[in-house]
């Protein structure tokens, strides 16, 4: 690794490190008030674009809304929202108060909504109009962003005094983001993350995405979830590269219209996106910039690339993170560090980052090409900042006397240092990037009458990956038939997340279980691999 890339991770850790490190100046107040910071495209396609001192001073406004509902510093602050400036405004808002930002996903229902808002001890919740409906009362304030309701979040902000709250500076080791695990063997996890871990998304947003202040960058990821929040609006805000939002959901035909008409130099996308846009009829536009194409959120497949290939001209990145530690690995685009893309590999460890593979029963590093648990190396990574979760559970993710964190994968290191993928160690579920954990599932399953029991698994697809598959076993007396398949696919969208639904549902007469009565969900996934014949319909 070059003198450059040491010392720029380095100055990366410094600014967000510091006793004073401020997050609404690291984000916005420091860069110049007219340089554009984001374009905000809705459904109709119109293009809005705003500066950094247009962020500034909505920021301000929210801060004062806030800071009005008696939100103080540390504060779990949460929101409900679509992309739109007014989901910017409030992040920054929340930091600029000290308080520290719950993200929740607008696919989420109720009880999900509700259970981590609970746990996180939220202390607010902003929400779309149409999302309010799923937020349940409890020991919080609810603003509607709701542009028509006298008390809703626009009429608040047109009515604060923006120079009324100081920007409070928390130190890189103040809180800045409470969210949550997607949940495999039990319920979410918390993970409360300090401002420092930043540092290590816009190392990212530099090395591993190669962004830059000659980019037109886009992430289409979600900002519910981890990826999208930190990659499309914490580490370009912070490097002083102009983003882009897209509301609404996929359309390959959108997506090569924002690409064209806004002239995108570098994009990113869970791989889905990719396959999606393979599929699809719609016409490559002629006039494409783009000069660097990335992915993450699942193992990107090489039929993705072989199409990229003819298609683009390019070869989209492989990047590999996960909640706890941001993104660890990849093929990096920067030009000290680029090497070949290979397919079925993960990449490298990115800088800030030392990767190892520990042997599959002992804490000491595998030989090279040996199969083995993936781990980050603690005492080597300066830009990892996880200790554990809230409320001191998984512990046991961290191995010999701290010296290792498992990220719950296995793979292997060849002697070029290549990471390659080969299976995970938990029963997560990682579909069109979301990484979806069977519990919830399961739970709100369980709680409809004709099912007894249940186990959820990953199922393979070929555009999104992953799916969500359900194994049922039925109540005495309640007979199998579509419509049942039907009402249980509801049955989840509306009780629990409308992205994590089965879309394929198995009425099965037992579910494989250990001596002590665990389902074993690894033997369902084997099962369903080595058996091309098992019911696929219920889209």
């Amino acid at each position: 690794m070059s003198a450059y890339v040491d010392s720029r991770v380095a100055e990366i850790l410094e600014q967000f490190g510091e006793p004073s490190a401020d997050v609404a100046w690291l984000l916005c107040d420091r860069h110049p008030a007219t340089a554009k910071a984001l374009t905000v495209i809705d459904e109709q396609s119109a293009v809005s674009e705003y500066t950094y001192g247009d962020l500034a001073e909505a920021s301000r406004r929210a801060a004062a809304v806030l800071a009005g509902a008696g939100v103080r510093r540390g504060d779990r602050v949460a929101t409900v929202m679509g992309k739109s400036v007014d989901l910017v405004a409030v992040v920054l808002g929340v930091w600029r108060v000290g308080a520290v930002y719950v993200p929740l996903f607008t696919a989420f229902a109720e009880d999900a909504i509700g259970s981590r808002l609970a746990d996180a001890g939220a202390v607010l919740v902003v929400a779309d109009a149409e999302q309010r409906a799923k937020v349940p009362e409890g020991d919080w304030t609810i603003i509607v962003a709701d542009a028509g309701a006298s008390d809703g979040l626009s009429a608040r902000l047109a009515a604060a005094d923006p120079a009324e709250v100081a920007s409070v500076a928390v130190g890189g080791d103040g809180a800045l983001v409470h969210m949550f695990t997607s949940g495999t063997t039990g319920k979410p996890k918390g993970v409360v993350h300090p401002v420092r871990y930043a540092a290590g998304w816009q190392g990212y947003l530099e090395f591993g995405l190669g962004a830059g202040s000659d980019s037109v960058f886009w992430c289409g990821a979600d900002p519910g979830w981890a990826y999208g929040l930190y990659t499309a609006i914490v580490a370009p805000l912070a490097a002083g590269v102009p983003t882009i939002l897209l509301r609404g959901g996929f359309s390959a035909l959108t997506t090569w219209k924002v690409l064209e008409d806004l002239a995108v130099t570098d994009f990113a996308a869970a791989p889905t996106v990719y396959r999606g846009l393979r599929a699809s009829d719609a016409p490559i536009p002629e006039g494409l910039v783009v000069r660097r194409l990335s992915s993450a959120g699942e193992p990107l497949t090489p039929e993705v690339n072989e199409w990229a290939r003819t298609a683009l001209g390019l070869e989209v990145h492989d990047h590999y993170g996960q909640t706890e530690l941001g993104m660890p690995i990849g093929f990096p685009h920067h030009p000290q560090l680029e090497r070949p893309v290979l397919a079925g590999a993960m990449g490298v460890a990115l800088p800030g980052w030392r990767i190892t593979v520990l042997h599959e029963s002992d804490d000491v590093p595998a030989a090279p090409g040996q199969p083995g648990r993936l781990a980050a190396v603690v005492a080597d990574s300066p830009f990892m900042t996880f200790h554990g979760y809230v409320g001191g559970v998984g512990s046991d993710r961290f191995r010999a006397e701290g010296a290792y964190f498992l990220t719950g994968d296995i793979a292997s290191i060849d002697t070029d240092a290549i990471v390659r993928f080969s299976a995970r160690d938990d029963d997560v579920i990682i579909m069109a990037g979301y990484r979806i954990g069977p519990f919830d599932i399961e739970s709100t399953l369980l709680q409809h009458s004709s099912v007894k029991e249940c186990a959820v698994v990953a199922g393979p697809d070929d555009v999104r990956g992953e799916v969500v598959e359900a194994f049922v076993v039925l109540a005495p007396g309640t007979p199998e038939s579509g419509e049942l398949i039907g009402e249980l696919q509801k049955w989840v969208k509306d009780n629990y997340a409308a992205h994590a639904y089965p879309r394929r549902i198995h009425f099965v007469e037992t579910l494989p279980k250990t001596p002590s009565g665990k389902i074993q969900r690894a033997q369902l996934r084997r099962r369903r691999r080595e058996s091309a014949d098992l019911s696929a319909g219920n889209r």
